[in-house]
């Protein structure tokens, strides 16, 4: 490896302390888990720029995603958003605080809400957007083109053999 990264190092210290277990794995495992936890610091602080949360960037991008009315019911927008629906709640109540989306009640089921983005959720998730695929772009730029055109199908397969686990 052209790089002693602390991944390196630590299977290098469980190689020492228990040369009776195959660490490599951690090569794999422990550095996606820290790309991931960098790359999202990196996203989040392009969300910051505009004010959001991780979690209200997402409930905006999967408004604006759902087309027009850019609306969904409260359910289908937690699916959207991989959180529960509790988790959903709070992410609405501040967005619907601060005029991003409006919550009403289906007109053949007042039991369910629609989340709905504003004129204004919608302007800021347009530039939100924008910004968040202009950062996206310009980390994969580290990789490089080749790079990226290799893993992207590979982190695919597995994502769907973890998902599908």
């Amino acid at each position: 490896m052209a790089h002693e990264d602390r991944i390196s190092e630590i299977q290098t210290e469980w190689r020492r302390e228990r040369p009776d277990l195959d660490s490599s794995p951690q090569g794999v495992i422990g550095r996606l888990h820290r790309v991931a936890l960098l790359l999202t610091d990196r996203l989040v602080e392009v969300y910051g720029e505009f004010g959001l949360s991780e979690g209200e960037f997402d409930v905006l991008a999967a408004l604006r995603r759902a087309g027009e009315p850019y609306e969904r019911a409260a359910g289908e927008l937690a699916d959207h958003t991989l959180v529960t629906t509790g988790g959903l709640t709070k992410r609405v109540d501040r967005l619907v605080t601060r005029g991003l989306v409006e919550r009403r009640a289906e007109a053949s089921d007042a039991r369910r809400r629609i989340v709905r983005l504003t004129p204004a959720g919608r302007d800021l998730i347009d530039r939100a957007f924008a910004a968040h695929l202009a950062n996206e772009h310009r980390l994969l730029a580290e990789l490089g083109a080749d790079d990226t055109a290799e893993i992207e199908p590979i982190l695919a397969r597995w994502l769907a053999a973890l998902e599908g686990a």
